[in-house]
């Protein structure tokens, strides 16, 4: 019997795993609107809505780091980044289910610090924490959010949809998210080195926010309501700028350009970034977890955004043909690929 070759998962990454597995998955009931591929699933409801579902998993040392992470914290980030789901669909979440693997080195005390972060981020959003479950885990803790939210039928955003000529938009600023993970893992090697050391962070609170408690822009998905304008295509930034951008545009059938000089990058962030010898734009395309948004519209709403606090113009959308470029500072074009964070990829450093 010839020997079956195995393929080590790793060689695939995260995306092509999803890929892989669900290529031969076929939808069947006439509620499913959309499956795997997007943010969130889309299904009818009988209304004038749909509804969205999305799932996310945290695993400790993969995701987060307990040396720096406060439970409360880690709570609060583990509903905002499936709220995010939401927000990328052009919807609102509604209600999240949470599981939890717990580990013995966990007290009670521990778990409720963790649920009084959930809590308080269903507050701030108005979002129901309807239900659970809980196991013990060997190791760590594993956290799973699974998130509903809704989303006006003819205001629906998938990642599909982006035209050639479509204007590429992001909310907010880049890159702050990783600068504020390479911080706290330099101070957590020299409180290794040395624990009477104090952590030296003063004036870089923006960035450890960003990656320590990050916000869903479900706020933004209102002021574009208000403002008449349905995103022709949208992603939220988990995995960097580079590689969501890549993501519309192989939805879209579509090729992007992406110009390095109109990329959105706090002061903080680019000072972070120069300390620690990156170029702040770098950063930006490759860091993920800023959970901004990253969207096309049509050119017909230009006129629309271009004022709107908050909004940048980063590129625009072209034909599939012409591939994936960045526009440089100094007006070099290169191809543009994606170096984010992949949780099944073998990684040379700490996960974005």
């Amino acid at each position: 019997m010839d020997e079956q070759k195995l393929t080590n998962i790793a060689e695939l990454g995260e995306f092509g795993l999803i890929d892989h597995l669900t290529k031969d998955i076929k939808l069947t009931q006439k509620s499913t609107v959309a499956g795997v591929g997007d943010d969130a699933a889309v299904l009818k409801t009988g209304g004038r809505k749909y509804m969205l579902v999305s799932t996310d998993l945290l695993i400790e040392g993969v995701h987060f780091d307990m040396a720096y992470t406060p439970l409360k914290h880690l709570g609060y980030k583990s509903a905002i980044v499936n709220f995010s789901d939401m927000a990328a669909m052009n919807g609102v979440p509604t209600q999240i289910v949470v599981g939890l693997g717990i580990s013995a080195k966990y007290t009670l005390e521990a778990i409720e610090e963790f649920y009084a972060g959930i809590k308080k981020a269903c507050e701030l959003y108005k979002v129901d924490f309807v239900g659970g479950d809980t196991s013990s885990s060997l190791h760590g803790l594993f956290i799973s959010v699974t998130v509903i939210g809704e989303v006006e039928k003819d205001k629906i955003t998938y990642r599909k949809g982006a035209k050639p000529s479509d204007i590429l938009c992001v909310t907010g600023d880049l890159g702050g998210a990783y600068m504020g993970l390479l911080l706290l893992e330099r101070e957590k090697k020299v409180f290794r080195a040395n624990p009477d050391m104090q952590p030296d962070m003063e004036g870089r609170e923006y960035i450890l926010e960003r990656q320590l408690k990050p916000e869903a822009r479900t706020d933004m998905v209102r002021k574009l309501k208000e403002k008449g304008v349905v995103p022709t295509a949208m992603i939220d930034i988990s995995d960097g700028l580079a590689s969501e951008a890549l993501h519309l545009a192989k939805s879209s059938d579509a090729g992007v350009v992406i110009h390095e000089e109109h990329i959105p990058i706090d002061h903080v962030t680019f000072d972070t970034a120069r300390e620690f010898s990156i170029v702040p734009a770098v950063a930006a395309l490759n860091g993920g977890e800023d959970y901004e948004l990253l969207f096309t519209i049509d050119q017909k709403d230009y006129e629309k955004i271009k004022e709107m606090p908050g909004i940048s113009i980063i590129g625009y959308i072209t034909e599939a043909a012409e591939g994936n470029r960045l526009i440089t500072s100094d007006n070099q074009q290169i191809e543009l690929t994606a170096q984010g964070w992949d949780a099944l990829k073998k990684q040379k450093s700490k996960p974005f």
